[in-house]
């Protein structure tokens, strides 16, 4: 079952390592965790509701409880604490669009807040209800899971936007398809989510972002519905999807969506390589992508997340012997894990291997044990998450951050962002643990993304002031060096207030009028990506 307070299916148990005890004492020192509030003792806290009847609302509090937050770290603090800042006042769970257009007209009528919700997993704020005085509306999309329509010749395929990842393959699978997109989320997270929040799956390099995928759709908004028509290209002015995409429900609640399908390759093999160090292997990374090699997925991992990383996927018996491999090969414990994807027709992938491989010992990679680890990736892709939970139970809270910039820019930031992170608590004598890895790359930049553990305080409150401080330090790191804020995530409310750094002032006016013509009342999401400090302040932070 959908664990009520943390990430995933309860019958997934993550477990530290042995290793990974002795880690987090030697870096972040002696830790203590928090007690953690039970679902029946949450759902005693949990307010009457206000909203009005109407045929489609689920008042229950457990029901609520379940959809009053998402996965950000202040989510996580008040599902753990039980204590949630404001819950939702009913949840609907339409089937169709046209309920869905019906729950808009009535809310219309009744004067209450709206909020999409569907799969739960957004870790940047976007779900939690903002307080006010109107009764708020969680809408889930949990219902509208299905293929509504395909076009084999066109291969576009019509779904339901709360459609989840794993259904959605397995939909396409039985028609030999596939959309290939597979973030990190990609269990729990739907296709409305990943386009409105501009997701990118993990292997991009080859089937794109969502914007790529994402042909068109419904969106019902406050004013009325919008129907985006699939086109493959159009010069008819500006593209209306991009309205869409990144909109994050304050322009409305998409309701289908067309997606861009390829059909499912012959074969599939991921391979890992090791890079005598970081500038080697950004160097070999950068040289494949603007080279054109058409691999599916390259992740970089700098020299701590290679360590991490080898501790967690190989035993200690094996790891020891792999050592030694590791210094009869040159290699010193500066070396970074380079993990990449060749998908496709047998014959494309032979070829595809030998060419990134000309680049890689071009830049000096050694190839050790190559296809078990990339194996072990790809077994494990979608499991980081659920390491939150035993972290958690051992004192350590854990949280990520993600950027984009070009090349000439990526390299400067590298250098100094682990640097402020970790150093964000040191007036406190807090240590603060970092590691950052490269994973979707382009011929112009890449991504960068960064995760970071740091010992729990005494207290939820203190607890949730370490993450702000670290969180504000990371923030204003990106900014800094021109990087965007969000790469993958989307702005929330957590990112809405570095938001005009990348906009600028009339970049934020145009979109707070685009809200404004679909959602005249303010009633979709507020406070998310166009915040209250944000319309007050548009000059980067």
């Amino acid at each position: 079952m959908r664990r009520w307070n943390g990430w995933g299916d309860d019958t997934h148990q993550a477990e530290l390592a042995d290793f990974a005890k002795a880690l987090i004492a030697e870096l972040l020192g002696e830790t203590h965790p928090l007690s953690d509030a039970t679902l029946q003792s949450a759902i005693e806290r949990v307010p009457a509701s206000r909203a009005p009847d109407h045929p489609l609302l689920d008042k229950t509090p457990s029901t609520r409880i379940r959809h009053a937050s998402g996965q950000s770290f202040s989510d996580w603090l008040q599902m753990r604490s039980g204590k949630f800042e404001n819950i939702p006042d009913a949840v609907a769970l339409p089937e169709t669009s046209q309920q869905i257009r019906e729950l808009m007209d009535w809310a219309t009528q009744q004067d209450v807040i709206l909020v999409p919700y569907g799969g739960g997993t957004s870790v940047v704020g976007h779900l939690a209800c903002p307080v006010g005085e109107k009764p708020q509306i969680t809408i889930a999309l949990t219902r509208m899971n299905r293929l509504l329509d395909f076009d084999k010749e066109s291969q576009i395929a019509t779904f339901g936007a709360g459609v989840r990842g794993p259904d959605l393959e397995a939909q396409l699978a039985a028609i030999g398809y596939t959309l290939g997109h597979f973030p990190q989320s990609f269990e729990l997270s739907t296709a409305g989510g990943w386009v409105v929040t501009r997701s990118s799956g993990q292997q991009s390099l080859r089937y794109g972002r969502i914007e790529q995928l994402f042909a068109g759709g419904t969106l019902e908004t406050p004013k009325g519905t919008l129907k985006i028509p699939s086109l493959p290209a159009s010069s008819a002015g500006p593209d209306l999807r991009e309205m869409v995409l990144g909109s994050e429900g304050t322009l409305g609640i998409l309701t289908e969506v067309k997606l861009r399908v390829t059909p499912l390759a012959e074969a599939e093999q991921f391979y890992t390589v090791f890079m005598p160090d970081w500038e080697s292997g950004v160097a070999a990374v950068q040289a494949i992508t603007q080279g054109r090699i058409p691999l599916s997925m390259m992740r970089l991992s700098n020299a701590t997340e290679t360590d991490v990383s080898l501790k967690l996927a190989v035993p200690e018996k094996k790891l020891s012997k792999l050592n030694m491999l590791f210094k009869l090969k040159g290699l010193t414990d500066q070396k970074c894990m380079l993990t990449f994807g060749l998908t496709g027709s047998k014959k494309q992938g032979s070829v595809n291997l030998k060419l990134a491989n000309t680049y890689l010992k071009q830049h000096g990679a050694k190839r050790v044990l190559s296809k078990m680890l990339g194996d072990k990736w790809k077994e494990g892709r979608f499991k980081g998450p659920y390491l939150r939970h035993p972290l958690w139970e051992h004192g350590v809270g854990v949280d990520t951050f993600e950027t984009a910039m070009d090349w000439s820019a990526l390299r400067p930031y590298i250098n100094v962002v682990e640097q402020s992170v970790t150093k964000a608590l040191k007036e406190q004598g807090i240590p603060v643990f970092a590691f950052t890895h490269l994973s979707h790359v382009y011929p112009q930049g890449s991504s960068a993304y960064t995760t970071y553990l740091f010992p729990v305080a005494s207290t939820y409150e203190e607890t949730l002031e370490r993450w702000k401080i670290i969180k504000k330090v990371a923030s204003e790191t990106v900014v800094a060096h021109g990087g965007t804020i969000s790469h993958q995530h989307g702005v929330g409310r957590d990112h809405a207030p570095y938001l005009p750094a990348e906009k600028g002032v009339l970049g934020m006016s145009a979109l707070k009028a685009l809200s404004s013509n679909f959602d005249p009342d303010h009633r979709m999401n507020p406070g998310v990506l166009i915040s209250e400090e944000t319309v007050g302040n548009t000059e980067p932070a």
